[in-house]
């Protein structure tokens, strides 16, 4: 029998198709030739996620001295994203430019295996797991680079992930 493994640092890193509030993008073509790093949050409007997508906004000009694309995912929908990113601008003070990946069923979250299986409570109104707080800096060609995983409970600090970056 054949063990499933995980996403591991040096694998390709799995193209997708997705709905995001840029639009629907391809992964690899929408990261071209640049580093990316694609983020999960376990639901809108939290005041972890909205503090971490702001911490992100506010150091864009980062971002792109370092030729990187940055893109959020999160279970739940285009619509409830886009009133999110709102909300972020306003008690954030920033203005969220990067892309957020409307993955209401999981896909994407599952293929990177950014689920919470761990804490019963990290769950949906339908009792589906929600994503886990999962940073993936992924290099131009494609390989992953970095995965850090973080329980839902816990926030990120950006600034580490920009020094791991370079």
């Amino acid at each position: 029998m054949t063990e499933k493994r995980g996403l591991r640092l040096g694998d390709v890193a799995p193209n997708f198709s997705a709905e995001t509030t840029a639009g629907k993008i391809d992964f690899h073509k929408f990261k071209e030739d640049k580093w990316a790093i694609l983020f999960s949050h376990p639901e809108d409007f939290t005041p972890v996620c909205t503090t971490e997508l702001g911490a992100v906004a506010k150091i864009s000009s980062e971002w792109e001295k370092r030729n990187t694309k940055v893109i959020g995912l999160s279970c739940n929908t285009l619509e409830s994203h886009e009133k999110w990113i709102s909300d972020i601008n306003e008690t954030q003070g920033c203005d969220v430019k990067f892309p957020i990946i409307a993955d209401a069923d999981r896909t994407v979250a599952t293929m990177y295996g950014m689920l919470d299986y761990q804490d019963a409570t990290n769950v949906d109104k339908k009792g589906m797991p929600l994503t886990v707080r999962s940073v993936f800096i992924i290099a131009p060609n494609n390989i992953i680079r970095l995965i850090i995983t973080y329980p839902a409970s816990c926030g990120r600090n950006f600034d580490e992930v920009l020094r791991v970056l370079d």
